[in-house]
């Protein structure tokens, strides 16, 4: 099913800058977004000053940012569309994983156009999470009610496949190695996908019951874990099967999304306290950094050089964190 071209709802919004500590040397620019969208993920294009895509759950389009204006164009997705996940091929399209429509959703760049990639009825309902490109440029997927999936955009051909242990399949993340991981949340441990097989090998985290949420790679392969349920943020070394795990600040904290920056510094959000995380792996210390809002509710994190992006979904707000990169 092809998406028709539709007008695109601009809404303009003053982007409000917000003071950070001088020598945390992090600044914190706020992006308003209209209510009633129910902000869910974001994606950044790689490109400074580049687009910032956003899955809008609550109403059923892809939100369009434009960091320098401030301005957030809306792209209707269909009828009964829930995005939840939201991430960007090479080509610059979006994609999307939409549990409403029970379907991955790619909408052109230009001119606001895109397909419908439907699972098949005897799929179910997948309760579509998030995804990725591997380096072939095949589309991984994860549906919570317990599948992933592979989409290949040039042939369209789309599979699902039961995961190991059932449901809970959540985030997603492919490599700089071209490794695919997910994390299952319900199911308390990561997996690692063959591309050339599609098989799924189930790893298990040093800490039980831990809820893994989602996952990142850092540069070396190394995969990073946001833990719900025990408040760790956790690294896992493919290399030597080894685990390390540390807790996040606080009393009973619970981490949600995860994070890693070109610096190989670990970002993650922590919903006790409602604040973002920055982690050194050198140091094993842990930065605090929030907005002006008082509950933020920061579901996913993504970012490009010097940046790091996060959708308030509480707040109903795009909140961009800039730093000085530097070098490793």
């Amino acid at each position: 099913m092809y998406l028709k071209p539709c007008v695109i709802a601009s809404i303009l919004f003053a982007a409000a800058p917000v003071a950070a500590p001088v020598l945390a040397q992090v600044t914190v620019r706020e992006y308003t977004v209209p209510r009633g969208h129910g902000i869910h993920d974001v994606w950044a294009d790689a490109a400074p000053n580049g687009p910032v895509w956003i899955s809008a759950q609550g109403s059923g389009h892809l939100g369009i940012l434009d960091p320098k204006s401030g301005r957030v164009d809306f792209v209707a997705l269909g009828s009964g569309s829930s995005p939840h996940g939201v991430v960007a091929a090479q080509d610059g399209s979006p994609w999307l994983a939409d549990g409403g429509q029970n379907a991955m959703v790619r909408v052109d760049a230009k001119p606001g156009a895109g397909k419908v990639f439907t699972l098949l009825a005897d799929s179910g309902y997948a309760n579509l999470n998030t995804a990725s490109f591997d380096h072939s440029g095949v589309l991984w997927f994860t549906g919570q009610s317990g599948i992933y999936g592979r989409l290949d955009p040039k042939s369209g051909e789309l599979k699902v496949f039961d995961s190991p242990k059932g449901r809970g399949t959540y985030g997603i993340h492919t490599t700089p190695q071209g490794t695919v991981y997910y994390a299952s949340l319900a199911g308390s441990h990561i997996a690692r996908i063959d591309v050339k097989t599609s098989e799924a090998t189930v790893i298990q985290p040093a800490t039980p019951r831990q809820g893994a949420r989602r996952v990142w790679s850092d540069s070396k392969g190394n995969v990073w874990v946001s833990e719900w349920n025990s408040g760790n943020l956790s690294r896992y070394e493919p290399a030597t099967g080894k685990w390390s795990t540390w807790r996040a600040p606080g009393e009973s904290p619970h981490v949600y999304a995860v994070y890693v920056d070109e610096t190989d510094k670990v970002w993650a959000s922590e919903w006790t306290k409602q604040v973002m995380l920055r982690f050194d792996p050198q140091t094993q210390k842990f930065e605090s950094f929030h907005s002006s809002s008082d509950v933020s509710n920061v579901r996913q994190i993504h970012g490009r050089r010097g940046e790091v992006w996060t959708p308030e979904s509480a707040a109903d707000k795009v909140v961009v964190y800039r730093y000085n990169s530097g070098s490793k």
